[in-house]
């Protein structure tokens, strides 16, 4: 057994937490980008645009996350697609997200009266005009609370990427425990971790539910 201060550990927790931030910022921006694409189809005029975005949706929100990062660091070399856990870790997430995020928005662009349509139609404005200027702003601010909910939950989702090998916090918690045989200590910091991660975000989200409905 390795002897480490209290302060080792938390030293350690914390420069892992680094990545574990990093890779929900990177995972929830992409997961937005490819969100937004996601939305597009899923809106769409086409009935095989939305077929299309339906399926993929469907996909990655019926079938566990784990799933998903086991079949993109496992699956993707077997294609001969070498893939590192950080790449392996980010394309999951964000694939993972972007169901989720476009699902999200679609509900508030259905939320949005069928006027708001109309409005852009009788100013002129073509298909993607009425998105851009009229109806995506306000499907986002009717999700803001959503979105940002979901962000927790991609937080706390990063730690299924420990299995596949990526050096985020509990992955680095497992190995101080094995190095410690303190448990409860270093399981009980990561949970304080992610509880000062994700409280703030709760919190805000609630504020934006409350404010949302003061309108």
């Amino acid at each position: 057994m390795i002897e480490f201060t209290l302060w080792d550990i938390v030293r350690n927790l914390l420069l892992a937490t680094r990545w574990t931030v990093l890779l929900s910022l990177a995972a929830f921006v992409g997961g937005a980008l490819v969100g937004m694409a996601v939305l597009f189809f899923r809106i769409s005029k086409h009935k095989w645009s939305r077929r299309l975005a339906s399926g993929y949706i469907a996909l990655f929100q019926g079938t566990p996350l784990l799933m998903q990062l086991f079949l993109m660091f496992f699956g993707l070399p077997m294609l001969g697609l070498r893939i590192e856990p950080w790449t392996a870790a980010v394309l999951g997430l964000t694939f993972f997200a972007s169901a989720y995020l476009a699902e999200i928005w679609r509900s508030g662009v259905d939320a949005l009266p069928r006027g708001q349509w109309d409005a852009g139609a009788s100013l002129g404005l073509h298909y993607l005009q009425e998105l851009r200027l009229i109806i995506l702003p306000q499907a986002f601010s009717i999700t803001r609370a959503p979105t940002v909910g979901f962000l927790v939950q991609l937080i706390k989702s990063t730690a299924l990427t420990s299995i596949i090998g990526f050096e985020e916090l509990v992955r680095t918690s497992n190995a101080i425990n094995n190095a410690t045989f303190e448990p409860f200590k270093v399981y009980g910091l990561v949970a304080l971790i992610f509880f000062l991660m994700c409280f703030p975000l709760t919190q805000y989200a609630r504020s934006l539910e409350k404010r949302a409905a003061a309108r």
